[in-house]
């Protein structure tokens, strides 16, 4: 059965008379998230159409456009719901919209967590492929009528991470989500450089609203947004500082994945070491370009 027009009740929030929230279960926590929903006098779209989403089967409306942030798989599931919807996504992400090897490739898994991870994707996230999903770049304008929604490049956490003015003082900033976890950037497609060009990048923008997928929620004002952004930009100054102190003894990136500086400790799940080998990796070449820590042979750092 295709999506339907159905009641979310409390659990959509207004923000404007044309903006609500979907808000996903456990306050959006993983794997849900909270979708966005703008309603145009000609159109209607939806960003992000979570696993909840799919789950209470549709949207308070008729959905003609899904926009993906980005290319992970909890911000996808919907685009298998709104089959007659037409799907957007940065063209840097558009292959993990497309095809789920796309969408696997974003991640740079082993083989044996890849094909775990593939049928995780299919079963519970929901992942339907959407090879007619269309591409766009930064600064482009879906107008609704009388309502638009502009995107904002915001790599990092991916190649093609996006976020999205509404009309009406609301800002999406999707995984930029403000969380105590802080920035996430351990897939092959992430960069930390660009992660931190993106949190300076959308200090600049102004709003009313400021809408995370995951967790907070909306963000109500830009006094509050900007110490929540400060702290969660300081998270990586301080994994940093922390793999620094760990490098006073000769280390290798096995080492470092073994420490972790990304989950706790009693985290189990299967990409943990792929994660906290991309993030050292990334963080080692930032002690090595500032001249923090040097190579004392192929593989083994220390700082110095």
């Amino acid at each position: 059965m295709g999506a339907q027009v159905v009641d979310w009740g409390t659990e959509e929030r207004w923000l404007t008379d044309r903006v609500s929230v979907l808000q996903g279960a456990g306050r959006g926590g993983y794997p849900s998230g909270n979708s966005v929903l703008v309603r145009g006098e000609a159109e209607s779209l939806i960003i992000d159409p979570s696993v909840t989403v799919v789950e209470m089967g549709g949207a308070p409306v008729e959905v003609d456009l899904v926009v993906n942030s980005h290319s992970h798989e909890d911000h996808l599931p919907g685009n298998g719901l709104f089959t007659e919807a037409s799907v957007h996504i940065h063209d840097e992400d558009l292959p993990g919209a497309q095809s789920l090897d796309g969408l696997l490739d974003v991640f740079g898994f082993d083989d044996a967590t890849r094909a775990e991870q593939a049928v995780s994707f299919v079963e519970e996230m929901h992942y339907t492929p959407r090879p007619d999903a269309n591409g766009f770049g930064d600064g482009h304008v879906f107008d609704l009528g009388s309502m638009t929604v502009e995107a904002m490049h915001l790599p990092g956490h991916t190649r093609g991470h996006s976020g999205f003015a509404i009309d009406g003082g609301v800002f999406f900033l999707s995984d930029i989500d403000l969380t105590g976890f802080g920035p996430y950037y351990g897939d092959v497609w992430s960069d930390l450089d660009q992660f931190e060009e993106s949190l300076i990048k959308v200090r600049d923008v102004e709003a009313e609203w400021y809408v995370t997928f995951h967790q907070k929620g909306v963000i109500e004002g830009r006094v509050l947004f900007l110490e929540m952004l400060d702290a969660f930009h300081g998270v990586i100054a301080r994994r940093h500082g922390e793999m620094l102190d760990f490098l006073a003894e000769p280390r290798t990136i096995a080492d470092m994945v073994a420490r972790r500086f990304v989950y706790r400790p009693h985290v189990d799940i299967p990409f943990v070491e792929t994660v906290e080998g991309r993030t050292a990796d990334l963080h080692v070449a930032r002690m090595l370009a500032r001249n923090e820590a040097v190579e004392l042979e192929p593989g083994l750092y220390r700082a110095l």
